[in-house]
């Protein structure tokens, strides 16, 4: 299995990096072998900015070609291209143990100077036993402006055998400064019948609900798959594309808009309890509070803890977010099916399993009502990206969903 296989639909971004891949890899053997001189130019360079919508596999191709620049495998003298899924080059880095490969994901709302000067420091080092420093950024658009500042001079000026993987949503939500001076691949969302493809061969989904979930989550892959194998995670969205059929009068939005913040929440616990539990008695067992002294930690310890308590504080602020985030997501999906039933279109419906609802707000407003009624939602969206409390920016969406 090549790295490449996990990456749907995206072809030609496959092409040009295993191209750079190849190049990479030309160049660290000239190195090896002394014969390093200059030559028809690389495909590869030192920084990348994978961007693309939500689900599209942003992370994914970054940990693909960080895999492709680490490969070992003998097949590359012999014309092979690097990046085979099998060597232990490959294997170390898409499981995330390559001793020359940091993978980067953050759980909190942004990413500080601080974590940024690690990173930096951390791409100053000459690899360890692999082939090239590799630093994946999986939510580089999170880095605030001073920590875009501090990686902005590591991408200016390379340390050799470096190279940085950025991804991000969209060029705008990286800093003109550091875009500039990386290579941009721009993914795209992937269809919904390669996204079930890719549920049943490797999660090994019943094919009717892996072509559900993909529909259902438009062609974003992370969703798809928690959709298809997460009872609770289909229970939710159930919920959730009831609100448009519960909206009826005014006290109706207002509960529902309650009921939707409470789901959240209770969404965000139930991820955040088991981490935070394995968490604290890690830290606490490090820290040196036996179990035999009454659990009570040695003196000057008290500052770590609080540390943690307070990063588990921001996790689960974005947590209940994202959460939120997915919702709207989800009602959006929903007026978009109602709005394709109101024009006759013939594109595909991503909620088939609530047609019955679907035809009947259909029947029951016009388009121009089904526009503002995305527009609420999008605004909703936009508030709480303005950190506006969440429960106030979600009644004002469900009157406004009310009113049409």
């Amino acid at each position: 299995m090549a790295v490449w296989d996990d990456l749907v639909g995206q072809d030609r971004v496959i092409e040009q990096l295993a191209a750079a891949a190849r190049d990479g890899d030309a160049l660290v053997t000239a190195e090896a072998a002394g014969d390093a001189g200059p030559g028809a130019a690389s495909k590869m360079t030192h920084a990348w900015l994978f961007t693309g919508p939500p689900g599209s596999g942003r992370a994914t191709a970054a940990r693909a070609f960080a895999a492709a620049l680490q490969c070992v495998s003998p097949d590359r003298a012999r014309g092979g291209a690097p990046g085979c899924g099998f060597c232990d080059g490959c294997h170390t880095t898409l499981v995330g143990t390559h001793a020359d490969v940091e993978i980067v994901r953050t759980d909190v709302l942004s990413i500080g100077v601080k974590e940024t000067r690690d990173l930096v420091r951390r791409a100053q080092l000459s690899p360890a036993g692999g082939r090239w420093q590799v630093i994946v950024l999986e939510d580089a658009d999170r880095l605030t402006e001073g920590a875009g500042n501090v990686l902005l001079k590591a991408v200016e000026e390379p340390a050799p055998r470096t190279v940085w993987l950025l991804c991000a949503p969209s060029l705008e939500d990286v800093l003109p400064t550091i875009r500039s001076r990386c290579r941009s691949l721009t993914l795209r969302t992937p269809p919904a019948a390669a996204v079930a493809d890719l549920l049943v061969r490797r999660d090994g989904i019943e094919p009717e609900l892996a072509a559900q979930s993909a529909r259902a989550t438009q062609g974003h892959i992370g969703r798809a798959r928690r959709l298809a194998t997460d009872e609770r995670a289909r229970a939710r969205r159930a919920a959730v594309l009831r609100m448009p059929l519960r909206v009826a009068d005014m006290g109706g939005a207002l509960k529902a808009a309650q009921e939707l913040i409470d789901a959240a929440t209770e969404d965000a616990k139930q991820v955040a309890e088991e981490i935070d539990t394995k968490e604290t008695e890690e830290l606490r067992a490090a820290l040196g509070a036996a179990a035999g002294t009454g659990g009570r930690l040695p003196r000057g310890t008290a500052g770590a803890m609080k540390e943690l308590q307070d990063r588990q504080k921001r996790r689960a602020t974005r947590t209940q977010r994202d959460s939120l985030d997915l919702a709207l997501t989800d009602l959006t999906g929903f007026y978009r099916d109602v709005l394709a039933i109101q024009l006759g279109s013939r594109v595909e419906l991503a909620n088939t399993d609530t047609r019955d609802a679907l035809e009947r707000i259909a029947a029951g407003s016009r388009p121009e009502a089904t526009l503002r009624r995305i527009e609420a939602i999008a605004a909703c969206r936009q508030a709480l990206d303005r950190n506006v409390a969440p429960l106030l920016a979600v009644e004002a969406m469900a009157v406004a969903l009310r009113a049409g």
